[in-house]
């Protein structure tokens, strides 16, 4: 009868004496290497990613205007603004930072920035019922919401 633990040196995988060793060090790279590796990993301009967004916008009021008539055009207009406008300032204080030595208050920043963002995207929203009349809705929020997946994407050109 065999125990549990007999497993693992049956089906060729680890036991637990192997659990002990230690995986050898990393070699460091030489400077020709890491700025490979650098030019590799150039992660998109958040600028670029905030123009992106804007077109993706206009390209959604314009197919719900023309769909739906002018109020969903204006609503989803202001979606994508509600998008953007935010981005915009995040992209701001982001890239400001930028120079930052410091971790923390980079991490400070960044969270105050960020902070910044989701307010600004609320009062947005809350205008919305103030200056749209009427306000559809399912327009304003369906290009939010796609307007939003570009950041997705922009991870998606990053991984490449």
């Amino acid at each position: 009868m065999h125990s549990g633990l007999d497993v693992g040196s049956r089906a060729g995988g680890a036991t637990a004496g192997d659990w002990d060793d230690e995986d050898p060090l990393p070699r460091r790279l030489t400077a020709t290497e890491a700025e490979a590796f650098r030019d590799q990993r150039t992660a998109p301009s958040p600028w670029r990613v905030l123009l992106v967004q804007a077109e993706a916008g206009i390209v959604i009021a314009l197919l719900l205007g023309l769909v739906f008539g002018w109020a969903a055009f204006w609503s989803a207009l202001f979606g994508a603004g509600t998008a953007v406008v935010p981005g915009a300032l995040m992209a701001r204080g982001a890239t400001r930072m930028a120079d930052s030595r410091s971790p923390l208050t980079t991490a400070v920043g960044l969270l105050g920035w960020e902070s910044a963002k989701i307010v600004c995207s609320m009062a947005m929203l809350v205008m919305a019922a103030r200056v749209l009349h009427p306000v559809v809705w399912p327009a304003l929020l369906v290009t939010l919401a796609g307007c939003l997946t570009v950041y997705w994407v922009a991870l998606a050109w990053r991984a490449r």
